[in-house]
């Protein structure tokens, strides 16, 4: 049974957590880690194009690791040999977003690998990555998600309300738009669905709070919930690709411990960890929420591969419980080896060469 713990009142616990951690570490300096990243999705692919090195995900990951003493390389999955290359590790921690990503598809393969990687399994990375899938999930636990449809092509739909306009796979906002007006809708649609056509999620803009609580796992089967932070934009209409980037450094967000009334917190908290508990998630998660003006609660999305930045919002919500982000990585890592292994007869995978470019058949 999982454990939840709270920083309000569980700080023993976490902080002998961390100390655990700390000594595991000690015991396990031989372990060699495959850090996965590279231009697989869109998301991924405009982050290295764009973002400043030093606030790339990566880049924090890499110093942690080796500040921490322990073996590393950096794995590119749009390399050749990439597979092949994975077999020589102890486990795999993934800094891939989007599709093939954190979808369920690399999880899927480390799994017939087995090879131990960090965070959420096939299913749970699979639901949490395809937003309409999840807003299905969230409703079927009880939690509360804005108004929303589904969009295949066609004739569009319009309640004469604003709605938020985002493709149902990948992260960061990419693709997103905010739609105010019934004339822009087919074009933010057209964009949102992409070369290949991909359904849209349409969902009814809600104004309030941007909030998202991140949940850390730690030993002895508990499950640390991070205290609400508050998002606020302060140069565009909503949290989008370009303000997540902040290619300029123009400090166009800002993130801050959440003041929300007590009966809005209490149940931001609730759903966070009903959906960890729901979709079955492993390792570390993060729940976007929005808090509305008079105090109801929305559910957004779920992240299943937060961004390890060191100034992001996750690192950010851990170093309120006191936890940096060599206890971030640590965590990550030993529910990675303590996870019970693969019992079925699969081969051992013999690589003599890979398949060409496949042409899509008309």
């Amino acid at each position: 049974m999982t454990i939840f713990l709270s920083p309000d009142t569980d700080e023993a616990a976490i902080t002998a957590a961390a100390a655990g951690l700390r000594d595991w570490q000690q015991s396990r300096q031989e372990l060699n880690v495959a850090l996965v990243y590279g231009p697989v999705s869109e998301e991924d692919r405009l982050y290295i194009d764009k973002s400043p090195v030093d606030q790339l995900s990566i880049t924090a990951l890499s110093r942690t690791l080796g500040e921490a003493g322990l073996r590393f390389e950096i794995l590119n999955p749009c390399e050749q040999t990439f597979i092949p290359r994975l077999t020589a590790f102890d486990v795999a921690l993934s800094n891939l977003h989007g599709p093939f990503g954190e979808d369920g598809r690399l999880q899927g393969l480390l799994d017939y690998l087995r090879i131990p990687y960090c965070g959420s399994g096939v299913a749970a990375s699979a639901v949490a990555a395809d937003k309409t899938l999840c807003k299905r999930v969230m409703s079927s636990l009880g939690v509360p998600t804005p108004a929303w449809w589904e969009w295949t092509g066609g004739l569009t739909e319009w309640g004469d309300r604003p709605v938020m306009v985002k493709p149902p796979l990948g992260g960061s906002s990419v693709g997103m738009s905010l739609v105010r007006d019934r004339v822009d809708l087919l074009g933010a649609l057209v964009d949102a669905s992409g070369a290949q056509g991909h359904p849209v999620l349409v969902e009814e803009y809600v104004s309030g709070q941007s909030i998202t609580v991140g949940l850390l796992e730690l030993p002895g089967d508990s499950v640390l919930v991070f205290p609400p932070l508050l998002t606020e934009v302060h140069q565009a209409d909503f949290y989008d690709a370009t303000t997540k980037l902040d290619q300029d450094a123009t400090g166009g967000v800002t993130v801050a411990a959440a003041d929300l009334p007590a009966e809005a917190r209490t149940a931001v908290l609730h759903y966070a960890r009903t959906l960890w508990t729901g979709l079955g998630l492993k390792g570390s998660a993060r729940v976007d929420f929005i808090v509305t003006e008079d105090g109801r609660v929305f559910a957004l999305e779920v992240n299943s591969t937060p961004g390890m930045s060191a100034g992001s919002n996750f690192a950010v919500g851990a170093g309120l419980c006191g936890l940096g982000h060599t206890d971030i990585v640590l965590a990550l890592l030993h529910e990675a080896m303590a996870r019970p292994p693969y019992d079925v007869p699969l081969p051992t995978p013999q690589f003599t060469g890979f398949p060409g470019q496949r042409e899509s058949v008309s």
